[in-house]
């Protein structure tokens, strides 16, 4: 039923008590939780909230956590998380299957944004989500979250704490979306997450010539824009910050 899901229950009690503490900021906020699976977590996050909704895409399970926790402070929604409508919280949690990992963080991060996200990854993907510009693990994931976000991973967690145990290792990972006022407005975003993807496309190529293929910018010009953000026209994707990103996607044409 799990593993049909690619579902992995993680049953320590102290991690789990762990992870509803740094997802959780106070009595009085509001939790969606995202696969609760047999609801481990939830009871967790249950005692430290105000409220919990939980959108569980295995009907039997939804049903099991239905009658479980009726007559408390937890909702169940039955469905798949990447379908159903998402109610506003304060608070985004969960265990969340490794294979829908991003696109997941992208809806958790899609307006209205709440206060911080918390979940449970592979841990390769929190490292690439908290990777700084340089290492070996940034990429177009690590730039286009930190576009609107900061990012702590928090600690491991090992394979033999779920049932079944999976066949990577996994970390808790907490994703703070920043104010709105520090925010790019939604044509600057959507640019440059658009050149996020093409830089990162072309990853071993300098970024000077990234612009000249995908925007038809001239190679001087290309490089004086580079030049403008403080950088060298020899640079790579890898190089650059979300901040650097979002100021040379202002200086380019809209494509």
């Amino acid at each position: 039923m799990g593993a049909r899901l690619g579902q992995h229950f993680l049953f320590d009690p102290r991690l789990l008590a762990r992870i509803a503490d740094a997802a959780v900021p106070g009595p009085d906020a509001s939790v969606l939780e995202i696969g609760p699976g047999k609801g481990t977590l939830t009871r967790q996050l249950a005692r430290r909230a105000r409220t919990v909704v939980a959108i569980e895409a295995d009907r039997r399970l939804a049903a099991d956590l239905e009658e479980r926790f009726a007559g408390s402070n937890v909702t169940i929604v039955t469905g798949d998380a990447l379908r159903v409508p998402w109610p506003a919280a304060d608070v985004v949690c969960g265990n969340i299957p490794y294979q829908i990992t991003s696109p997941l963080i992208e809806r958790a991060l899609t307006p209205p944004r709440p206060r911080q996200i918390v979940f449970l990854v592979q841990r390769e993907v929190a490292a690439r989500l908290a990777a700084p510009p340089g290492s070996a693990a940034y990429g177009a994931l690590s730039a286009g979250v930190q576009l609107v976000a900061d990012v702590e991973q928090l600690f491991s967690v090992r394979a033999g704490a779920f049932r079944p145990p999976p066949r990577v290792e996994s970390a808790v990972v907490r994703i703070v979306p920043r104010p709105a006022s520090e925010l790019p407005d939604a044509a600057d975003h959507d640019a440059t997450r658009r050149l996020i993807r093409a830089a990162f496309q072309r990853r071993r190529q300098q970024l000077q010539r990234t612009l000249r293929e995908a925007w038809d910018v001239d190679g001087e010009v290309a490089a004086d824009l580079l030049a403008a953000l403080g950088v060298p026209a020899t640079i790579r994707a890898e190089m650059l910050s979300a901040a650097q990103f979002l100021a040379l996607a202002r200086s380019l044409p809209r494509v």
